[in-house]
């Protein structure tokens, strides 16, 4: 392989401010998310992260990028349109939690690049989120 994964997976982590972690041939982010949720009434801190991550990495430079994120109802229209003008594909949206308040959703977006292009749009796309 022509491309030093630890390399890309510091660049992968600088663009999105947060470390990577490498292990076998994949490289994960994760962002918290400060949402005041709760499940069953209960406060709720797991599960509130953005996980991304890129793998399968060809000679070329492009793997596969992926991103689970933790969002709210009210953030879906301006994050999925934000996300299509970034070229970035979702491929799922839906719940983790029956009686989270509010009810958090998990949106999941894909695409085939270099990873470095993966991450600033994503990074750009994320900027709508509130922290």
């Amino acid at each position: 392989m022509s491309t030093n994964i630890n390399e890309l997976a510091k660049n992968f982590g600088d663009i999105l401010n947060a470390e990577p972690e490498v292990e076998n041939g994949m490289c994960e982010v994760e962002i918290e998310r400060d949402l005041d949720v709760t499940v069953q009434g209960r406060p709720f801190k797991s599960e509130l992260s953005m996980e991304i991550h890129f793998e399968s990495l060809e000679d070329d430079g492009t793997a596969l990028n992926h991103a689970e994120i933790v969002v709210l109802p009210e953030e879906i229209p301006e994050f999925t349109r934000t996300l299509g003008k970034n070229d970035l594909t979702v491929t799922a949206l839906h719940n983790h939690w029956l009686f989270a308040e509010p009810s958090i959703k998990y949106l999941h977006v894909q695409s085939v690049e270099k990873p470095e292009e993966f991450a600033q749009k994503l990074a750009e796309s994320i900027k709508v989120l509130k922290k």
